[in-house]
């Protein structure tokens, strides 16, 4: 059987049989084309650095069946997390560029793209963003709001992103979940409450109380993978009122069904708050804290359902174009996954793979098949098909078609980041383009011999299409090429190791000198 051939693959770990069959399972359930739009949601997993979020993708991955095997960042076996498949990522133990993945949990279809923390790889997290329609944001129990969570929390917003917060590392010393929360509401503006209590901090830590259910809800065994229910400790029924009437109170204030239920001195149920909950993330209103610890296993499932519960579908989430025939006019696109409406795709991320370029894009609407002619309304040119795959970090799976809703990727297409691919017979749209930061670090560069002119060239155009904050300029005087980034990598500079500034007088200055001789 095939759960036993993956059993003698898994690093000599014995993994319980219902994730190995779901190993087995899942890419079949996954890639499916069949699934309709409610079984369809689009995540990004966005933080300040070292807040975990490799880490929470890695065990996501686990207990969806997508992977047989979980590995650390930067872990003592040296293979690290599948999403930081990069070289470079593995050896600095951090995420450098987003890599996109998709799973299954309980019979949905989650696209998921793991962004990085940093502030140099920002345009990273920013073009992830642009095609998402929801998103987890994660937080250190210990480190709470930080800089770089203000600046992933003003690019959702820049892009009307729906989101949970996850509060991580709950077994961490110095982890204060109710610090973070308060730190959320008065630096992030966010209009957040818990629907997790912690049963237990640090070292006791042992799992979290579902505050809508009111269940206790306790993660054991090696993997995690041993979910147990039990009712409220006694310590703790007290606490987990108070947060449940706070829950209650906030949402009344922005969802008009459980604000008339609330009003009426009535006990809403489980499937009433679960509803406001849901219509209130969709309309950006609300914002649901969930606790646990990806690093020790626990609480990711509950994580995974607040995912399929809360977060939006992607016929919940408007998406616009810009009719170029009609003079710019904004029209609504249909997400409708039956293939009726003319195919709309944005391109959002480049990367030069082993058998050229990789466009990863986003359907915004109608179906896209293998063999299909599409337009780039940007050039006017028009581009082949020949191969569609979707992505599993760096690893590339085939599939036939494509429909609204689906992240995937093309190869051999000749274009630039944030272009719209349309139907050829379809009106000529255009996506919003994507919000690029202003380049931070200029360079004066030139190829050392006249006969590298055309590798360099070459090198110039490519990081060009790729990144959307490499600008180039020429300076006739000096007949150097001047570059202008946002961040610059290793692998940039080393392509380009030459390079120097450009010195010059600005203006003629008087001063006075002295010619002082010593004696020794």
């Amino acid at each position: 059987m095939l759960w036993k051939a993956i059993l003698c693959r898994s690093c000599a770990r014995r993994l319980p049989r219902e994730v190995l069959w779901r190993v087995a399972l899942g890419a079949r359930h996954a890639s499916s084309s069949t699934l309709g739009v409610e079984r369809i949601r689009n995540i990004g997993i966005s933080a300040h650095i070292d807040s975990g979020k490799t880490t929470l993708t890695e065990r996501v991955l686990f207990y969806t069946g997508r992977i047989s095997a979980m590995h650390e960042v930067r872990g003592k076996d040296n293979v690290g997390a599948t999403m930081d498949s990069m070289e470079l990522e593995r050896q600095r133990g951090i995420t450098i560029q987003s890599a996109a993945t998709y799973t299954t949990w309980k019979d949905t279809n989650i696209n998921i793209i793991d962004t990085p923390g940093h502030v140099d790889f920002t345009i990273e997290v920013e073009r992830a963003l642009r095609v998402l329609d929801g998103a987890v944001l994660v937080l250190c129990a210990v480190g709470g709001v930080q800089s770089q969570t203000l600046t992933v929390n003003r690019q959702m917003n820049r892009y009307n992103v729906p989101r949970i917060a996850f509060i991580n590392k709950l077994d961490r010393l110095g982890a204060n979940p109710d610090r973070v929360l308060q730190q959320m509401r008065a630096k992030l503006h966010q209009n957040a409450a818990m629907i997790h209590v912690p049963i237990g901090l640090e070292a006791h830590h042992k799992g979290v109380v579902d505050i809508v259910r009111n269940r206790a809800v306790y993660f054991s065994g090696e993997f995690g993978t041993e979910v147990t229910e039990g009712d409220v400790p006694t310590n703790l029924v007290d606490l987990v009122s108070k947060r449940r009437k706070e829950l209650i109170e906030q949402l009344a204030e922005v969802d008009d069904g459980l604000a008339e239920i609330f009003l009426s001195d009535q006990e809403p149920t489980v499937q009433d708050i679960m509803a406001a909950i849901h219509r209130s993330v969709v309309a950006r209103k609300f914002t649901p804290v969930l606790l646990g610890s990806a690093l020790k296993n626990k609480g990711v499932q509950l994580m995974l359902d607040a995912v399929l519960n809360y977060l939006p579908k992607p016929s919940e989430v408007e998406n616009f174009a810009i009719d170029n025939t009609n003079g710019g006019e904004q029209v609504p696109l249909n997400s409708a996954r039956d293939g009726s409406q003319p195919c709309v795709a944005l391109s959002f991320k480049l990367e030069a793979g082993r058998f050229g370029q990789l466009t990863y894009i986003r359907m915004y609407q109608g179906s896209l098949k293998r063999g299909d002619t599409l337009s780039n309304t940007r050039t006017g040119k028009k581009v082949k098909v020949s191969r569609l795959v979707q992505m599993h970090a760096n690893k590339m799976e085939d599939i036939s078609e494509a429909h609204s809703g689906d992240i995937c990727a093309l190869f051999g297409v000749e274009c630039a980041s944030g272009d719209t691919f349309v139907s050829s017979d379809a009106p000529q749209y255009t996506m919003e383009s994507i919000h690029v930061p202003d380049p931070v670090i200029s360079l004066a560069i030139r190829p050392e011999k006249k006969t590298d002119l055309d590798q360099f060239s070459k090198g110039i155009g490519r990081f060009q299409r790729e990144d959307p904050t490499f600008k180039v300029t020429f300076d006739p005087e000096s007949k150097e090429v001047g570059s202008s980034c946002s961040v610059v990598l290793s692998e940039t500079l080393n392509f380009f190791p030459n390079s120097f500034c450009r010195q010059s007088c600005r203006e003629w200055v008087s001063f006075i000198w002295k010619y002082m001789q010593r004696y020794f």
